[in-house]
């Protein structure tokens, strides 16, 4: 069953057009994961779900239901985003006690702080923050809502193995519980280990929508890796002049 259904979804910035008739289906209790070079309209995808991009034709659906001009459905997902800017001069507890004020919403951080050795840092400031520790703070805000839907962009960016293992760990656990989880990331590894389904854009089109063994199969390639090179130089050689 679909939780996100993008339909006919066509974005024009100026003379730019991004999304080039996109129909896909995200389902629910799946971890998908959207991936696409620079450019390819990827993260303009994700933002007309947000409703932080409105579509020039076609429709975005959450549980059926339009996500156009409305904003209360967004109450039922989490957007961790790759690069968060967080305010400087609160401590990480502080920002781990305003959220879900902001969000009027329950949270249960306790045991996201714990696993990602958050406490360690708790009275620090966020400008007193490496990259790694602040990704930690990401994750530990994204996962202690409990709401069916989470998009995690670059989830990996700057954290350490045991972290990138424990966060492997969260997301399985997370879709067992029936969430669904859509998620970006440049580490095809990561991608092999975590996606139930990949969705591959390359510009403003889809060029592969299915499972990791259909992809390997369609591309007859080995890994994550090299069917997307193979994809990209499929789509080289297809816009090439004869």
């Amino acid at each position: 069953m679909a939780l996100v259904r993008f339909h006919h979804i066509h974005k024009r910035f100026g003379p730019l057009e991004v999304l080039r008739g996109i129909s896909v289906d995200i389902l629910e209790g799946q971890r998908t994961a959207i991936l696409g070079p620079n450019g390819s309209g990827k993260t303009t995808l994700i933002k007309t779900l947000l409703g932080m991009v409105i579509p020039d034709r076609g429709e975005v659906l959450f549980k059926g239901q339009s996500v156009i001009g409305k904003y209360l459905y967004r109450q039922e997902m989490v957007y961790m985003p790759q690069i968060a800017i967080f305010p400087h001069n609160l401590t990480v507890k502080e920002l781990i006690a305003l959220v879900p004020r902001l969000r009027r919403q329950p949270a249960h951080p306790d045991p996201l702080i714990e696993r990602f050795e958050v406490h360690h840092f708790l009275e620090k400031r966020m400008n007193e923050l490496s990259g790694g520790m602040k990704q930690k703070v990401n994750l530990v805000l994204a996962f202690m809502f409990d709401v069916p839907l989470l998009i995690l962009d670059e989830p990996t960016n700057g954290l350490d193995p045991i972290a990138t293992i424990e966060l492997k760990k969260l997301m399985e656990e997370e879709t067992h519980k029936g969430k669904t989880i859509i998620f970006s990331s440049h580490l095809m590894e990561f991608v092999q280990h975590m996606a139930q389904r990949i969705v591959f854009l390359l510009e403003g089109h889809i060029y592969f929508e299915g499972t990791i063994e259909a992809l390997l199969h369609s591309t007859e390639t080995a890994s994550v890796e090299a069917a997307v090179a193979q994809l990209m130089k499929q789509s080289h050689a297809q816009t090439q002049p004869a």
